[in-house]
C-alpha cells in the first residue's frame, strides 16, 4: 500500500466575501495518488489565522467546515492540513471577508434626568470579537450631532458619561462601531436610538431695575434678580457687573440690589444662579443718563518762576449752580485747598504738582482731569571739573567731564563746549556728564558748560577749565662715561635721556643682579639726567640700565649696557714689578743651591 499527496487544497462557498448573517462553508480536499484502491483514514484540521478551529476524521478526501451564520470576527487567514498514514500536508492559505457589522445595543442607565446630573451610557456589539473602536452621539434638536470616540482593545463593548448641560430638554443617543480589516475601516449600522427626558432644575433667572429706564446721575436705582426653584437647597444668587460681584444671598429665590445712579454704573449687569454644577444666567444693560459734565480746571500758566501768580478756575459748561473745590494730587490723598471754584495763590518751587477739581450737584461728585503745574526757580552758575579729580589727562586717554548745578528746579539742560564748539546736549536733574575721547597734544584748555532750566532768567556759564596733557614717556636711553671699560678708582658718569615726555620725570638707575638693584633714583625738569658714580670697584662689573616715569604712570625702560671694571697702569706696574722680583730671588736661591751641592 503506497500513497503520496499530489496536494491539499482550501476552498470557501458562496465565495471568500460573505455578508454578515449569511452561510458560509470552508471546504479542504486531499489530492492523493495510490498503487492500489486501498481505504486511508484522512485527519483533516482546519486553521484561522494560525489557530485551530475544528477537526473531522474521515475516509473521504473532502471535508467541509460549515459556519451557519457568518459573522465579522469569521474574518480571516484560513488553512488547512490533512494527516494519513503518518504523512502530513498543508493546503495554501485563503483571506476569507466577511463584510458589514452588527447592530450595536444601546442602554442608558436614566431615562429621566436633571440639568447638570450625569447619564451613563453602554454600546454593546455582542457578536463581535476586539480590538473595536466605539462612537458615542450626544442628538439634540435643531443642531449638529456631537460625537465621541472610545477605542476598546479587550471587550465589546464600551461605557460613556455624559454631563446634562442647561438647555438640554429631550436628549436622543446613539452610537456604532467600527473594526479595522485589510481594506481599511468597516463600520456598523447605527444603534437603537435612546430617549432621555431632561428637568430643570430651576428656570431661567429674572432681573428687573426700578426705574426701569429713563435713569439719570443722582437717581435710586434697584436691581431685583429672581428665579423658581424645584429644590430650595444649595441654590445661590450672584448679582454681578462685568466680573465684579456686588451681591449675593444663599437658599433664597430672590436678590436685591441698589444704589445712587452714576454715569459709571452704566453698562451690562448679570444675574446668575447656581446650584450645584447647575448654572444659568440673564444679562440686561442698563443706561444712566448724564446729571452735568465733568467740571473743567484752567490755569493762567503752567509753567511760570516762583514767586508768580497762579490763578486757577473750574468750571462745568452749561451748569452754574455746583459746590466746587480745588485739590492738590498727592501719594497719601488728595489735599484740599479751596472750596471754591478759583483759587489764586503765589507760587514757589514746593507747589509744583498736579492739580484737580471737583464738583457736586444732587450728591453726585465728579472731578475734571488732572492739570500739571511747574514752577522754577532759576539756575546757579554751574561748575566744570575733571571726574578723577585732577585737571590733567594722559595724550591718547580719554577725559571725563561733570557740569554741575547746585540749584535750579529740573530738568535742566546742560551743553558742553570745547573752544567756541559744541560738544554735546543733556538734560538731567542737577548734573551732567561729557566724555572726550579726541584729545590731542595741544588741548591744554577751553572747556566750559552751559546750564539751563525753564526759569525766565536764561543760561548761566561756568569758569573756563583749562586741562593739563600729560605726554607718556617714550624711548628711554642710557649711556655712561667712560663706556664700557673703567679703571678701577676713577669715575663712571650714567646718563639717562627720553626722546619725548612730560616734564617733571622721575629717573632710576638699576643693576642686574640676581634681583633687581635701585642705585639712584631723581626727580628732573628735564628730558635727560647725568649721574656719577664715584670710584669704581672690582665688583661693580655688570649690567646697567635705566627707568623713566611721568604723570602718565608708564614706566619705560631702557636697554641694558654692560661695564667692566679693570685694574689701572700703575697697579699692572706693580704687580710686574713684584713678579720679577720673587722670580729673581727664586733664581738665586736655586743657583746658591746648585753651587753647594758641586762644592760638596
Amino acid at each position: 500500500q503506497v500513497f503520496t499527496f499530489n496536494r491539499v487544497e482550501i476552498k470557501v462557498q458562496p465565495s471568500v466575501k460573505v455578508k454578515n448573517g449569511a452561510p458560509m462553508s470552508i471546504i479542504c480536499h486531499a489530492d492523493i495518488s495510490k498503487n492500489t484502491d486501498f481505504q486511508l483514514k484522512h485527519n483533516f484540521t482546519f486553521f484561522k489565522d494560525g489557530k485551530i478551529v475544528f477537526m473531522t476524521i474521515s475516509d473521504k478526501e473532502d471535508a467541509w467546515y460549515e459556519i451557519p451564520v457568518a459573522k465579522s470576527s469569521d474574518t480571516g487567514d484560513y488553512e488547512c492540513s490533512v494527516k494519513a498514514g503518518g504523512k502530513l500536508s498543508f493546503s495554501n492559505t485563503i483571506y476569507v471577508w466577511v463584510t458589514g457589522m452588527t447592530k450595536p445595543i444601546l442602554t442608558a442607565d436614566k431615562k429621566e434626568v436633571l440639568e447638570g446630573e450625569i447619564v451613563k451610557l453602554r454600546c454593546e456589539l455582542p457578536e463581535e470579537v476586539p480590538p473595536l473602536e466605539f462612537f458615542f452621539r450626544k442628538i439634540k434638536t435643531n443642531s449638529a450631532p456631537k460625537e465621541k470616540r472610545v477605542p476598546e482593545q479587550n471587550q465589546n463593548f464600551s461605557e460613556m458619561l455624559y454631563y446634562v448641560e442647561e438647555g438640554d430638554n429631550i436628549l436622543q443617543f446613539d452610537c456604532f462601531g467600527k473594526r479595522q480589516v485589510r481594506s481599511g475601516w468597516e463600520s456598523s449600522p447605527h444603534s437603537n436610538k435612546t430617549l432621555v427626558t431632561v428637568k430643570e432644575p430651576f428656570i431661567k433667572p429674572f432681573l428687573i431695575t426700578r426705574p426701569s429706564n429713563n435713569i439719570t446721575e443722582g437717581d435710586q436705582i434697584e436691581f431685583e434678580c429672581s428665579t423658581v426653584v424645584a429644590q430650595m437647597r444649595d441654590i445661590e444668587i450672584i448679582f454681578q457687573k462685568n466680573r465684579t460681584i456686588l451681591n449675593s444671598v444663599r437658599d433664597k429665590k430672590y436678590l436685591k440690589y441698589s444704589t445712587v445712579a452714576t454715569q459709571e454704573d452704566s453698562g451690562e449687569y448679570l444675574c446668575k444662579v447656581e446650584q450645584g454644577p447647575v448654572s444659568k444666567t440673564t444679562k440686561l444693560n442698563v443706561f444712566v443718563s448724564e446729571l452735568f459734565p465733568k467740571p473743567t480746571l484752567s490755569a493762567s500758566m503752567t509753567k511760570l518762576d516762583e514767586s508768580k501768580d497762579l490763578i486757577l478756575n473750574c468750571s462745568i459748561n452749561g451748569v452754574r449752580r455746583a459746590n466746587f473745590s480745588i485739590l492738590r494730587k498727592s501719594s497719601s490723598g488728595d489735599i484740599l485747598l479751596k472750596k471754591s471754584r478759583i483759587l489764586a495763590i503765589k507760587v514757589n518751587v514746593n507747589d509744583t504738582g498736579s492739580y484737580i477739581c471737583k464738583a457736586e450737584v444732587k450728591g453726585i461728585v465728579k472731578e475734571s482731569k488732572p492739570v500739571r503745574i511747574s514752577v522754577y526757580a532759576p539756575v546757579s552758575k554751574p561748575t566744570l571739573s575733571v571726574v578723577s579729580g585732577s585737571p590733567e589727562v594722559v595724550l591718547g586717554k580719554p577725559l571725563q567731564l561733570i557740569c554741575h548745578s547746585v540749584m535750579g528746579t529740573p530738568p535742566i539742560t546742560f551743553t558742553f563746549y570745547k573752544g567756541d564748539e559744541i560738544k554735546k546736549n543733556v538734560t538731567n536733574d542737577t548734573y551732567a556728564t561729557f566724555l572726550d575721547e579726541d584729545i590731542g597734544l595741544n588741548d591744554n584748555g577751553g572747556y566750559k558748560c552751559d546750564a539751563r532750566n525753564n526759569h525766565s532768567s536764561g543760561v548761566k556759564t561756568s569758569n573756563i577749565l583749562n586741562v593739563t596733557v600729560i605726554v607718556p614717556i617714550r624711548d628711554a636711553s642710557l649711556g655712561s662715561v667712560p663706556y664700557g671699560e673703567v679703571e678701577v678708582g676713577s669715575d663712571t658718569a650714567f646718563l639717562c635721556s627720553v626722546k619725548e615726555g612730560s616734564w617733571p620725570i622721575d629717573f632710576k638707575f638699576f643693576k642686574k643682579t640676581d634681583h633687581e638693584v635701585l642705585l639712584h633714583e631723581v626727580r628732573e625738569y628735564s628730558d635727560r639726567t647725568i649721574w656719577h658714580k664715584k670710584t669704581m670697584k672690582r665688583k661693580d662689573t655688570g649690567t646697567y640700565y635705566c627707568m623713566a616715569s611721568n604723570r602718565a604712570s608708564v614706566d619705560v625702560r631702557s636697554r641694558p649696557i654692560t661695564i667692566s671694571v679693570i685694574l689701572a697702569a700703575w697697579q699692572k706696574g706693580v704687580i710686574a714689578a713684584f713678579v720679577l722680583t720673587a722670580m729673581a730671588g727664586a733664581g738665586a736661591v736655586a743657583l746658591w743651591w746648585f753651587l753647594r751641592k758641586k762644592k760638596k
